[in-house]
């Protein structure tokens, strides 16, 4: 993505929310809002915030993941998967 073709005042934003907020839903893609010249908002769809959000925390979910690995603290699945076999439901 090219974050040139993205950039837009804020003032643009005041006079035209409508159509960014249709853009945005169309292409997915964020837009950075300027304030006097300076990078002050990232602006994206509601869809595309959601999956941003799920992406994160399956990386935070791999992150510990890895981390109890490097710790040595986890079972082999086949003890798991013995346990589950073992367990009384009724």
């Amino acid at each position: 993505m090219k974050y040139s073709t993205q950039i837009k005042s804020i003032s643009y934003l005041k006079n035209h929310t409508a159509e960014v907020a249709a853009t945005l839903a169309e292409s997915c893609q964020p837009m950075l809002i300027t304030q006097n010249g300076e990078a002050r908002l990232v602006v994206m769809d509601v869809r595309s915030y959601e999956m941003r959000e799920e992406t994160l925390a399956l990386l935070k979910l791999l992150a510990l993941g890895q981390r109890e690995i490097d710790d040595s603290r986890f079972r082999p699945a086949e003890d798991v998967f013995r346990d589950l076999d073992n367990l009384d439901l009724g």
